[in-house]
């Protein structure tokens, strides 16, 4: 396995590649992205995976500099699942002069997590169509928890008809249901024993849809509710339509249930989706 840290020596190690699959990531990894990783490795002669926390989508209260960096143990971790080629640059090898030219998504960036994390999407844009860039891929795997982030790059790749194929990958999740993510390491020892509801209420308004009902506020309400009632601040609890994160219609089957909500001083996001029968 190559670990490379500027631009040109990639494009240099991957002008020998036939074809590459790639993962982007900022690193700090658990099982959840050793499953993307899973997920590429039968789909080309070489998979890539980047690692770089990006400041660009970043809030100016959130946590960009306490972020974990841990790239020795990501090494390793990607070495054993068989990963060819790590892009671990720096910030100014990513942003050597102030990035002005900026990708700017439709109006999704301003709903649900958009809506509470203002220039976020334009900053993941931004780096990723930038890391496309170099990476060239024919395929990336983004995995389905950062739902809403999956279906921005999804459109940016299709809008720009970058010859690129944008794999969704499952949620992987701890035997409690708790969503893996790197930001469960900030979790107190209670937040997490209480962390699951968080999926729990999630599967509650699936199995709700499930049996007919069509009240999406109602629906939400009691979500919201019920995480409020064991000390959450839920930040939204949204039905959607899995194609585009619009409220859906009553004829809608396929739907998307997403939420975030902070425990404790911790913001968790989480979703489920929902395929009604005809």
């Amino acid at each position: 396995m190559d670990i490379i840290h500027s631009a040109a020596a990639l494009r240099e190690r991957l002008q020998r590649e036939p074809d590459n699959v790639f993962v982007p990531t900022m690193g700090n990894l658990h099982e959840g992205h050793i499953e993307l990783m899973r997920v590429a490795k039968p789909r080309a002669a070489c998979t890539v995976v980047s690692i770089f926390v990006n400041r660009l989508q970043f809030g100016p209260k959130e946590d960009f500099e306490r972020y974990p960096r841990t790239l020795e143990a990501d090494a390793a971790s990607l070495e054993k699942v068989g990963v060819n080629v790590v892009f671990a640059p720096d910030e100014r090898e990513i942003y050597p002069e102030a990035q002005t030219f900026v990708v700017e998504p439709s109006d999704l960036q301003h709903i649900l997590e958009g809506a509470h994390r203002p220039g976020h999407f334009r900053g993941v844009a931004t780096v990723v169509l930038k890391l496309f860039n170099l990476v060239m891929p024919h395929s990336a795997i983004f995995g389905k928890k950062d739902y809403q982030q999956y279906i921005v790059l999804r459109d940016m790749v299709r809008q720009f008809a970058l010859p690129i194929e944008i794999i969704p990958a499952e949620t992987v999740r701890a035997e409690d249901g708790l969503a893996l993510s790197s930001r469960n390491a900030y979790l107190s020892e209670p937040a997490r024993r209480e962390a699951p509801r968080l999926y729990q209420v999630l599967r509650k308004a699936r199995a709700a849809l499930d049996g007919g009902a069509r009240d999406f506020q109602r629906i939400e309400l009691e979500a919201m509710s019920a995480l409020a009632g064991h000390g959450w601040k839920p930040d939204y609890v949204a039905v959607r339509r899995q194609a585009d994160l619009q409220p859906p219609g009553a004829d809608d089957r396929a739907l998307v249930v997403l939420a975030a909500a902070r425990i404790d001083s911790t913001r968790l996001i989480d979703n489920v989706e929902v395929n009604l029968g005809r």
